[in-house]
């Protein structure tokens, strides 16, 4: 930040907080019109289009038609329950994704009574004083105040995707919200906020736009659509077998409702919602905030997880543990790790120019130790400048790795230009012999292995204001080399243990130097690999980078550019990606990337907004437990699809059999109401609520390419509910008499409903309770609490308890008490139907061969 930019920066009092308030209340929020959200009478006609509520309600008019009253009235109250029910998920679900909006909005820097705030970007208002700086997103249009080096890519307004130079005349003043800061600082005062900025005038068609469907939505949806005309059919011919069979018409086509209730799965879209919506609010406990919904649906399929270094496996925490000078063959070593208690005179240049060539007030980690070590070392010399101004400065570009900062000392035109950057860019600043950059590229090899970060710094004089386009115009001094010391996370080893227990593999990409990268990874312990240096990248062509990424486990001296190809050749390959950055130019990969991941402390905005996940403190070890989050996310959702499809088994087949075999019905669309009150929450809340399985970071990550809920789970989901069936059809046998081979049925046909209804809701809670764990871990997860799950069994047995001896409910129900013996035989049936699901499971689990997780490079 140049002198002439802090000087135009102190001088500005923004708007007072009461003119700000009153702005935004006159304009209202800064922000495009988006689709508003759904109202509670648009969520009401929502509900209503499903078809379960279409045939409840229809059932309910049919019932009053037939003059039944109470069952009509009985109906009535279990559409309301489920309604509320709906309702409650919906809601949870809506609020989990607000609160994600609300965690994940924009910042703008304004100015307001000459103060620097950090305000949400929506309460931006007409007359505040921004500050831009490097990867921000412009909030608002406005007009520059002051530019240094300002460069600002319009290409979403544009289209041209070469970034603007910025400057106070115009007509290069006007910025304008959408676009982003690529390099250096500015100051801009706003005068157009959401829909009257130039973006909200073009883009407000945008909110007419819906989002599509997942691949995992769009599996389901045909499944439904295909059980969707099986039902159909039956409805049809049941409706007409029953009527020309009886007459009977109206009871006919109850029995037709009745039988679509029972198949339909109705709940597959409710579970597809609420899973992912509340597993991002389960994200955010982890550290892990969720901008796009859909990215979770892919976050636990991850089979390459590239990664940062510094910050990320490290704290970011940097101190300066080694100073170098001159000569080049035997160069002076000043080490800091223990407390000097005088610096030597002879480095006293290097940390001088080191601080000069960092920002004033640094907020890089790496300049702050800079700065730090200077009032450590220097503060009794006259070699730290407060009182020098900052003129002009050359900023770090993909072509040079350095920076350098010109600085006026006094009112002469004179001129002190210092640089800091990587050694071999500096190399070529300072023009070194191929002897010194030999000597010196040891010296930097040397220091590297013991996972310094190094860099080099130079300085060189000059005289007036005509600055040369590139800091190569100027002789630069080589003065040495410092290093800078980034402890790494204490628990960077167990996550990088867990993912290779999860088979996935760990690149960390890095632009420091690979000697200090390759120290790092072994200490966060990553397997052995090769290392690629971005010079050697650029050398290979697409094959070639294709065929050696397979053996790579840290990439070096990688400019933000090179992720992209990275990222290209690990998905050309088939690889799940997830990939992190912070950086402006990192926006590509991360888009590019199956997971996008930015940094929440020292990420851009652009970087944040271009990324799917947000990493609140920065951490590798919170994407690990994202990528476990997501797993157990997905693996829940797996046994509720599974669940819902065995359940509805056996109660189509009590809705199907009567009319086959000429029997009394015994499932009516009252029955089915009964059994969405405790399917609904079986399937949302008791296995939303499932903790995640032991071994879901022993296992390879899934296949993306296959369905979730696929034909072995389809399979294995409808044996589970004919066994159920099995143990409802013998409490029927037995309710008729002809078990013990009687001629007259043991019971009445109330009676015999009621039974039929224990052994049925026995195996409904059966198939909850097996179905919590994966094939074979049955007695392991009894011990893992879930009291949402044995909730949702407490209520469907004391629905039907209820339903059997409250008079009332009993009369519309159609239900009756049960003798002590009948009694008897349906637990002893429904008990029958968990010891043949668990003895399925056992089964399952001998003959299926165990995978390996972890791969070998």
């Amino acid at each position: 930040m140049t002198q002439r930019h802090l000087n135009t920066l102190n001088t500005l009092k923004g708007l007072t907080t009461e003119q700000a308030a009153t702005r935004l209340e006159q304009d209202g929020p800064n922000e495009i019109k988006q689709t508003p959200s759904r109202s509670l009478f648009g969520r009401l006609l929502d509900t209503l289009r499903q078809p379960m509520f279409a045939l409840l309600v229809t059932a309910a008019a049919l019932y009053t038609a037939l003059g039944n009253l109470t069952e009509g009235l009985t109906l009535g109250v279990f559409v309301l329950a489920v309604l509320v029910l709906t309702f409650y998920q919906e809601g949870k679900s809506e609020a989990s994704v607000q609160a994600l909006r609300d965690l994940t909005q924009a910042l703008a820097q304004v100015i307001r009574s000459g103060q620097k705030q950090a305000i949400p970007a929506r309460d931006v208002v007409v007359g505040d004083v921004l500050l831009l700086s490097e990867g921000d997103r412009v909030s608002a249009d406005g007009q520059l105040l002051s530019a240094n080096n300002l460069q600002i890519d319009e290409s979403l307004l544009t289209g041209e995707s070469v970034p603007v130079n910025k400057a106070t005349t115009e007509p290069d003043a006007a910025i304008h919200a959408g676009s982003y800061v690529v390099r250096g600082q500015g100051l801009a005062q706003v005068t157009a906020t959401g829909s009257r900025s130039q973006i909200g005038r073009i883009g407000q068609s945008l909110g007419q736009l819906s989002p599509s469907n997942t691949p995992l939505q769009t599996q389901t949806a045909r499944l439904v659509q295909l059980l969707a005309l099986i039902v159909l059919v039956l409805c049809v011919v049941m409706v007409l077998t029953l009527g020309l069979r009886s007459g009977q018409w109206i009871p006919a086509l109850l029995s037709g409702i009745a039988l679509a209730m029972a198949i339909l799965p109705e709940e597959y879209p409710v579970v597809l919602t609420i899973f992912p919506a509340l597993g991002a609010h389960r994200l955010t406990r982890e550290g892990v905030l969720t901008r796009r919904i859909n990215a979770i649906e892919t976050l636990g399929a991850t089979t390459v997880l590239c990664t940062d270094k510094t910050g990320t496996l490290t704290e970011n925490r940097m101190t300066v543990t080694a100073l170098t000078v001159g000569p080049p063959d035997a160069p002076q070593i000043a080490s800091l790790a223990a407390p000097l208690s005088v610096l030597p005179e002879a480095f006293h240049p290097l940390l001088e120019h080191a601080i000069l060539a960092s920002a004033p007030e640094p907020f890089d980690p790496m300049e702050t130790a800079f700065h730090t070590s200077g009032q450590m070392h220097l503060a009794h010399t006259n070699q730290l400048h407060g009182d020098w101004h900052l003129v002009h400065s050359y900023a770090l570009s993909p072509e040079l790795k350095a920076m350098s900062h010109v600085w006026q000392f006094d009112d002469s035109l004179d001129r002190m230009v210092s640089a800091k950057g990587a050694p071999e860019a500096m190399m070529d600043l300072c023009h070194l012999s191929e002897h010194d950059r030999q000597d010196w590229s040891r010296t930097v090899e040397s220091m590297a292995a013991q996972g310094l970060r190094v860099l080099a710094v130079a300085r060189s004089r000059f005289t007036g204001d005509d600055w040369p386009e590139t800091p190569h115009a100027f002789a630069f001094e080589w003065l040495g080399l410092i290093g800078l010391t980034d402890p790494l996370r204490a628990e960077i080893p167990q996550a990088m243990a867990e993912c290779r227990s999860a088979g996935i593999r760990v690149i960390m990409i890095t632009g420091d130097y690979p000697a200090t990268a390759q120290v790092i990874a072994a200490q966060a312990g990553l397997p052995p690999g090769q290392t690629l240096t971005g010079d050697a990248l650029d050398q290979l062509d697409d094959a070639a980078l294709q065929a050696m990424l397979p053996h790579v486990s840290v990439c070096a001296r990688i400019s933000p550019h090179q992720k992209l190809r990275i990222v290209q050749a690990l998905q050309t390959q088939g690889e799940v990606v997830t990939m992190t950055g912070d950086g402006v130019n990192d926006a590509p990969a991360l888009q590019a990337a199956h997971v996008g991941v930015a940094m929440g402390l020292r990420g851009t905005d652009v970087a944040r907004e271009a990324a799917d996940l947000v990493l609140v403190d920065d951490n590798f070890a919170s994407i690990v437990r994202g990528i476990r989050v997501g797993r157990r996310i997905f693996g829940n959702l797996q046994k509720s699809m599974r669940y819902i499809f065995a359940i509805h088994i056996p109660i189509a087949g009590i809705a199907l059999a009567p009319m086959v075999m000429n029997w009394p019905a015994l499932m009516l669309p009252l029955h089915v109401a009964l059994l969405e009150l405790v399917i609904d929450p079986a399937c949302s809340i008791a296995f939303e609520n499932e903790p995640a399985d032991a071994d879901v970071m022993q296992r390879p990550p899934r296949d993306t390419r296959t369905a979730l809920f696929g034909a072995r789970d389809i399979t294995l989901a409808l044996v589970q509910g004919l066994l159920v069936l099995a143990c409802v059809g013998l409490s029927y046998a037995w309710a008729k008499g002809w078990v013990n081979g009687e001629a007259t049925p043991a019971l009445s046909q109330e009676q015999t409903r009621s039974m039929v209804f224990v052994t049925l809701v026995l195996g409904y809670a059966a198939l909850i309770v097996v179905n919590r764990a994966p094939p074979g871990q049955f007695l392991a997860s009894l011990r893992v609490p879930n009291r949402s799950a044995w909730g949702v069994i407490l209520l469907a047995c004391s629905s039907v308890l209820v339903g059997m001896h409250w008079p009332w409910l009993a009369l519309a129900l159609k239900f009756a008490p049960l003798p002590n013996g009948p009694w008897t035989v349906a637990i002893a049936s429904g008990l029958l139907s968990l010891l043949a699901i668990v003895s399925l499971h056992w089964m399952l689990a001998k003959h299926s061969a165990p995978c390996p997780a972890t791969k070998t490079p």
